[in-house]
């Protein structure tokens, strides 16, 4: 009898293995038919309602960058997206907002009922071509051209957006330098003194001259990266800001959190705006996104909703001190 169980025992043990090997030979061939191909031949993952570029041009741009000059102009209307009143008869700055993400999240804000001020740094088509874009939304727009580096513009551009519109809720973070370096070394002073005075001290002195404006039910948006996460071996002095950014705004929210005014940044991973385009040689921004896990960079019209998610205190009022990643997975 016992005989008869381990002779069974075994035959049973044999199929499991026969099924075993036969699942790992279907992986194997499947494995097989994919050696060869590239992950740039891999087709890139299409999640949304439009169709997004998966290729993009090889093409270089001078500092600071403006998204006219973009072979293939960044997508950033978002038709799909249908406004609600989520931020009615609220004012905006968005910083950075003349091009990229920056103008993508001032076009929704307008859509959802915000008067929106644009602040940029010299690219002065860019700025007004988002100005025409909000008002077409049926909103008020002003532009204002600074450097975010200079406390003194930040505390007079937030005079003349409250004197303009008359408040202030919404801070959007959103202005950035960023220079790749092949090693530490390359990284000179004034290198390190632009990308940390720009992308983490601008964030600082505009949100210190917003505040006293702003009432309970306010919040002020950070633009992260995924690179404050992961790092990135050519962007040293750029990773280094963005993860100072997320440690800001936990800290500030945490801060403001009496005052009822909330603070959440958004992290994005590859996006295709003017500001790799102004940074790496052409022949690496042709291959721009290829490596995040959709192997394609995000359009900004598939960012500026993870702000408005934010900003609405309908969609938004429990959010606070979270960095919002927005990457195509959880790679980035």
């Amino acid at each position: 009898m016992a005989s008869r169980q381990s002779d069974q025992a075994r035959r049973d043990a044999e199929r499991a293995a026969d099924r075993q090997r036969e699942s790992q030979a279907g992986i194997d061939r499947k494995e097989a038919s994919k050696e060869g191909a590239s992950q740039d031949e891999a087709s890139a993952v299409q999640a949304g309602v439009d169709r997004q570029p998966e290729k993009m041009p090889a093409q270089h741009l001078r500092k600071p960058g403006n998204e006219h000059e973009l072979e293939l102009e960044p997508r950033f209307l978002a038709p799909g997206y249908v406004g609600s009143e989520k931020l009615k008869d609220m004012a905006a700055i968005v910083t950075g907002g003349d091009s990229g993400i920056g103008r993508a999240v001032a076009v929704l804000f307008a859509r959802e009922g915000a008067d929106v001020a644009v602040l940029y740094l010299d690219e002065h088509q860019d700025a007004e071509t988002t100005r025409e874009f909000v008002e077409a939304e049926g909103r008020r727009c002003i532009t204002i051209a600074g450097d975010v580096k200079d406390s003194g513009f930040c505390e007079n551009a937030v005079r003349r957006v409250v004197d303009e519109f008359g408040r202030l809720d919404i801070l959007v973070n959103n202005a950035a330098f960023q220079q790749h370096t092949q090693s530490l070394e390359d990284v000179t002073d004034e290198l390190l003194a632009e990308t940390l005075e720009t992308n983490i001290g601008g964030y600082v002195y505009m949100a210190r001259a917003a505040l006293p404006h702003m009432k309970s039910g306010a919040c002020i948006i950070n633009t992260s990266s995924e690179t404050a996460q992961f790092g990135s071996a050519k962007l040293l002095a750029y990773s280094a800001t963005k993860g100072a950014i997320n440690a800001f705004t936990m800290s500030l929210a945490s801060n403001l959190l009496e005052r009822g005014i909330r603070v959440n940044a958004v992290a994005p991973g590859p996006v295709w705006t003017p500001l790799n385009p102004a940074d790496q040689p052409a022949e690496d921004v042709a291959k721009f996104g290829q490596d995040s896990d959709m192997r394609r960079p995000a359009q900004p019209e598939e960012l500026s909703p993870a702000y408005v998610f934010l900003a609405s205190p309908v969609t938004g009022s429990y959010v606070n001190g979270a960095i919002l990643p927005v990457m195509g997975g959880p790679r980035g």
